[in-house]
């Protein structure tokens, strides 16, 4: 199918396909990175209080001399701050320096006490019920919520308890991890996913992967640009790009559209080379009901 240029979100926002993320991009090269990436087109910031770049991000946002309007802005709940949601979302806010964020994601259903260690005595399903509270008292503050890192038998067991389906889920998603039984399981739900990590993060081998390379080269674009476009040629998935280069960040804009056999022979990757960047297990929280991870 043709690359998507939006993704309509279940609340009937339009959420623009590619994004620009922010993982990794530290303070003093990250502002620069927000101001080119919004001055070159890009309508889609993501970031999230973990990323410890926040006040960065809104640096670079003010930089550009964008329209807030004119953009769509993600962050995410840290895992520490699950006890205290509502702190944490007028933290970011102030951080931003935004009156309101188009989408506030659950960065992992893993509450911890410090980013290093879980913290057992907190139920990340009444995490979830506090962000859905909040966002019924501040609509003005919050346009959508959503998750991130959810399993398929983790988001049923949020769905028994959610009186707001999440609008987002965002995933690592590449050809040697296409969680396709993610994927289908939202699409079923009417919940959207955005992809992170779709280069297989830095000095990926799917950059030099033979048929990532082939089908660069026939549609005369970067390897980038295919793992990139991949996500996009998928229905109900945005994509995260992200590069604090000002060549790359504006060359990641290429998106094009793939014929079904290529997407099938890019999915087919994971048959034989899988893998996963980030391996849920850091959190404590074991698997989270990854089949891959168990």
């Amino acid at each position: 199918m043709p690359a998507s240029r939006s993704v309509k979100l279940n609340t009937g926002a339009e959420m623009p396909t590619l994004g620009f993320g922010t993982w990794r991009s530290r303070p003093g090269a990250v502002e620069h990175a927000v101001e080119i990436a919004l001055k070159h087109g890009y309508k889609h910031i993501d970031t999230a209080a973990a990323y410890a770049n926040e006040r960065e991000v809104g640096t670079g946002i003010k930089a550009s001399g964008v329209l807030r309007e004119s953009f769509f802005l993600t962050t995410k709940l840290d895992n520490p701050d699950q006890k205290e949601p509502e702190k944490a979302l007028f933290a970011s806010l102030e951080k931003l320096e935004t009156d309101y964020l188009d989408l506030w994601l659950m960065h992992w259903p893993a509450p911890m006490f410090d980013g290093k260690t879980a913290d057992f005595s907190v139920n990340w399903l009444d995490t979830w019920k506090k962000m859905e509270e909040l966002y019924k008292k501040y609509p003005e503050k919050i346009k959508a919520i959503g998750v991130s890192n959810i399993s398929v038998s983790w988001m049923k067991k949020l769905l028994e308890i959610a009186t707001v389906v999440p609008a987002v889920n965002q995933i690592e998603l590449h050809p040697s991890c296409t969680q396709k039984d993610v994927i289908e399981f939202c699409a079923e739900k009417g919940i959207s996913v955005t992809a992170y990590s779709p280069l297989g993060s830095s000095n990926s081998p799917l950059l030099s992967n033979e048929i990532v390379v082939e089908i660069a080269t026939a549609h005369n674009v970067g390897p980038a640009n295919v793992l990139l476009s991949l996500q996009a040629n998928k229905p109900n998935i945005a994509v995260l790009s992200k590069s604090v280069t000002e060549s790359r960040i504006i060359s990641n804009l290429t998106i094009i559209d793939l014929s079904d056999e290529e997407v099938q022979k890019l999915e087919d990757i994971d048959k034989t080379a899988h893998f996963r960047v980030c391996n849920p297990n850091w959190t404590g929280w074991g698997s989270l009901g990854f089949p891959d991870c168990e």
